[in-house]
């Protein structure tokens, strides 16, 4: 791709109003002219326009301003203060394709669940979904703080990466939405929240560094909410809530991706990093088992497991183990995935959970 220059005569040099023009711009820009991006079948996607040096992010940035990446910068440009200047520090290799089916499967909580629909339930199946939703509403917008936090600290030259956190905060205001207005649109409404829920949050919140905030947030938090969605089918007491779980899943999926992806990018651009994760991920493990002992939320689920609280016991809580059995299995793929292996390092209970590391490999 060839840097071209323009030169243009006889340009004025003052405005009509007297004030002095500078058409540095025009002259000198040293944009790549010419350089065309194709759109392709889904339209002009930013995988489409990363073309020539724009699509080239670099690992140290030079600038530390929100001029757009591979803009002509002026030397006087501000610094905006970015503390993530290295690319390792919140690139995903598939953060530009997750970004575009992020926008292109938004979602809304009002018109594309069938709230009409939803039919009148026993009390306690009622009572039990009103309960998942109130601990869904309080967990699932961590996962827009935590971005939210981060993000303004981002080199822009990350554009993308910030760009694709800004559709997982939209993600989650929707879930936080969905959640709430399920509670209530059947007469139940909001019910217990304990202190185990907000330990695990405020660890997440509070951790020390972007990568471990999303390893705690992707990797452990929202994996294991994932996985109850992706239960839906059998939690679910209506094909309303089977519609709920299953758009909120899609969304999650993408975000648990990104961490997985991030972290494994972090890893093999800087090895030492991953005793940081470790640290971090040792610490939420006993957060994540605390939080597990939630007895409403818990109980509630074996009841939706169960189909009533007259099989919660024959029938709720052996599927609500194997739930966790699920869950905590993922999660220890999912840390596989991204390089970061903890089958030798966890504090969690492998054989009192039945899980064969055997099998979390295979995954």
């Amino acid at each position: 791709m060839t840097v071209t220059e323009h030169t243009y005569d006889n340009l004025p040099e003052v405005s009509p109003i007297g004030a002095p023009l500078d058409w540095k711009w025009l002259r000198g820009a040293k944009s790549e002219w010419g350089v065309k991006p194709k759109p392709g079948p889904r339209g002009l996607t930013m995988m489409d326009i990363a073309v020539g040096s724009y699509g080239e992010v670099p690992d140290n940035p030079q600038h530390r301003s929100m001029a757009p990446r591979g803009a002509d910068v002026d030397p006087d440009t501000p610094d905006m203060g970015y503390i993530l200047n290295k690319k390792s520090d919140v690139w995903a290799d598939n953060v530009v394709e997750l970004y575009e089916e992020a926008v292109a499967r938004q979602w809304s909580a009002t018109r594309d669940i069938p709230w009409a629909e939803l039919p009148e339930l026993p009390d306690d199946i009622e009572h039990a979904m009103c309960q998942v939703c109130t601990t869904l509403t309080e967990v699932e917008m961590i996962a827009a703080d935590l971005p939210a936090k981060w993000m303004w600290r981002m080199n822009h030259d990350f554009i993308e990466a910030k760009m694709f956190l800004c559709t997982q905060i939209m993600d989650e205001a929707r879930h936080a939405e969905v959640f709430r207005k399920r509670a209530l649109a059947n007469g139940g409404g909001l019910l217990m929240s304990r202190g185990s829920s907000e330990g695990l949050l405020r660890t997440i919140i509070e951790a020390k560094s972007y990568t471990q905030a999303t390893a705690l947030m992707h990797l452990l938090g929202e994996g294991f909410i994932l996985d109850i969605f992706r239960m839906g089918e059998l939690i679910a007491p209506s094909p309303v809530e089977k519609r709920m779980f299953r758009m909120a899943m899609q969304d999650e999926a993408r975000h648990v991706a990104y961490g997985t992806m991030h972290i494994r990018y972090a890893v093999e651009q800087d090895p030492d990093v991953a005793e940081e994760i470790h640290e971090a991920l040792d610490h939420g493990e006993a957060v994540l088992t605390a939080f597990g002992t939630n007895q409403d939320f818990g109980t509630a689920l074996a009841v939706l497991l169960g189909g009533g609280v007259e099989h919660v016991e024959d029938k709720g809580f052996p599927l609500q183990i194997e739930l966790q059995r699920k869950q905590f299995t993922s999660y220890l793929a999912r840390c596989e995935r991204a390089g970061i292996s903890r089958l030798h390092r966890t504090t969690l209970p492998l054989e009192l959970l039945g899980i064969d590391p055997d099998t979390v490999l295979a995954n």
